[in-house]
């Protein structure tokens, strides 16, 4: 409550905490005057005397003691209306039980949030205010110590790592030295926590010099992967480039550069691209690679050009038979060899277009080569051009047949494009493994195969189980019949 005119005057002239009430009528001299009021205030003071720091006042230009609730009220105001608010502020009336010393108070800052309590002690100025803008606008005079110390304390690398890895709140900016900030990364390395070398790398790399960093990655092996790993997260591959150069790693630099052909869309743009690649410092089996792929884009932009005009003109009577379905720029080599098979077989060897020109060129392999030509011929039905890949003269000039791959395999491509069943008959019989040849003949029902297979082995017991797998009635039937009847055929069982 707040005190009447009356009132006031009895505690003044009935203090208490004076040995001697005194009154402003007294004819002291101006020096006892001020000597009492100095033991008044010292009394008032001596209240909270646990409070050592505050013995000294703290006064703001305005002259009011800095901690006020009248400093703090106008101090919070102007700080708001700063950061740009615009709406009226009402400040909440500040109740006044316990009463409040007045503006002009020359009490200490924690004289104004202690009172006393009923059973003698002293309860906060908090406790004793129920009203809820009244904490709103109080400052808070001290924080608990733990929580002081997560921002002044003077961490070490171990405590700094440590703090980053339990999730609280760190600061790197204070390692500023080469040596602390090289101790920190180490200690993060030491952690095995991918997160925070990551972390610590990031601050590095703001705060250090290229040439440095790199220098000191390059003796930190764990660091350095996760450097490189980050940079290519992060897209950034000119700073890549500079790193892998500064570490020598050259051709991993070239390769850097090469990739960069996959942005482009232009066809001549990247053929010339791919160009400027080749005095770059690949390793040997790199270096022919980029070589290659030059090649081959080169000669797909000319083929593409060729074939688009003759299509568009309808030179060429396979083109209006099987129209084209794609384009062959950016293909991969099989696909392209694929590709002359099925438009260009037959050509001379010395244009781009020639299967033969391509396999020479680019080293493709007999068995890469048979199986790809072979695709594409039984895919025309050109049984003729399929006899012509595995025809070849003998010691006597008779021609035989022979394959880099196994001739079951050629049956099995040869019945995927329909191949007629005298096409198939022919490579059956070509297989050397008679239980495989068996096999695929009753598989693809070349039951002529089959047959004359068993009768080769004179194998009559085998014969009579395959009888039972054809149509009765059928020439294959009577054919079994026929040789289980023969008296020249000499049986083993």
């Amino acid at each position: 409550m707040i005190r009447g005119k009356p009132d006031e005057d009895d505690y003044w002239n009935s203090s208490k905490i004076q040995n001697k009430a005194f009154t402003f009528d007294d004819d002291d001299d101006e020096f006892t005057r001020l000597k009492e009021s100095k033991r008044a205030v010292n009394s008032i003071i001596s209240f909270d005397e646990d409070d050592d720091d505050d013995d000294v006042e703290k006064v703001s230009w305005s002259g009011e003691p800095v901690g006020s609730i009248s400093w703090s009220v106008k101090e919070t105001a102007s700080s708001i209306r700063t950061a740009g608010e615009t709406r009226e502020l009402g400040f909440p009336k500040i109740d006044t039980t316990p009463s409040l010393p007045k503006q002009g108070s020359s009490y200490s800052l924690s004289s104004l949030f202690k009172v006393k309590s009923k059973a003698g002690g002293f309860q906060s100025f908090s406790e004793s205010i129920s009203d809820t803008s009244v904490r709103t606008y109080a400052p808070e005079l001290r924080r608990p110590k733990a929580e002081c110390k997560d921002f002044i304390s003077d961490w070490t690398p171990e405590e700094t790592v440590r703090r980053m890895q339990r999730g609280r709140v760190y600061s790197l900016e204070k390692f500023r030295s080469l040596q602390d900030k090289l101790l920190l990364l180490d200690e993060a390395v030491s952690a095995h926590d991918g997160n925070v070398i990551t972390a610590v790398l990031i601050y590095l790399k703001k705060s250090l010099s290229k040439e440095i960093l790199f220098r000191e990655l390059m003796c930190r092996e764990v660091a350095l992967r996760h450097y490189v790993h980050y940079v290519k997260e992060m897209g950034e591959q000119r700073h890549l480039l500079d790193l892998l150069k500064a570490l020598g790693r050259t051709g991993d630099m070239a390769l850097m550069q090469y990739k960069e052909h996959l942005n482009m869309k232009d066809e001549n743009r990247k053929k010339e691209f791919l160009k400027s690649c080749l005095s770059l410092p690949f390793s040997q089996d790199d270096a022919s690679h980029v070589m290659d792929h030059y090649t081959l884009l080169e000669r797909q932009i000319i083929i593409e050009a060729a074939d688009k005009k003759a299509e568009s003109m309808g030179q060429m009577d396979v083109f209006k038979k099987f129209p084209r379905k794609a384009s062959i720029l950016n293909m991969p080599i099989i696909t392209t060899l694929y590709y002359s098979c099925f438009y260009h077989y037959g050509e001379p060897e010395g244009t781009y277009s020639s299967p033969v020109n391509i396999r020479k060129t680019f080293r493709i392999s007999d068995k890469q080569y048979i199986l790809t030509a072979l695709g594409a011929r039984a895919k025309l039905k050109s049984w003729v051009d399929v006899d012509s890949l595995f025809n070849t003269k003998g010691w006597f000039g008779y021609m035989t047949k022979k394959s880099p791959v196994g001739f079951h395999r050629v049956v099995d491509i040869l019945h995927k494009n329909n191949a007629p069943l005298q096409v198939l008959q022919a490579y059956l019989n070509l297989i050397d493994d008679t239980e495989l040849k068996i096999s695929l003949a009753q598989k693809y029902k070349c039951h002529d195969v089959a047959i004359n297979t068993y009768r080769d082995l004179k194998d009559r017991q085998q014969l009579i189980v395959y009888r039972g797998k054809v149509e009765r009635g059928s020439d294959e039937d009577r054919k079994i019949e026929e040789l289980l009847n023969s008296t020249q055929i000499r049986w083993k069982n």
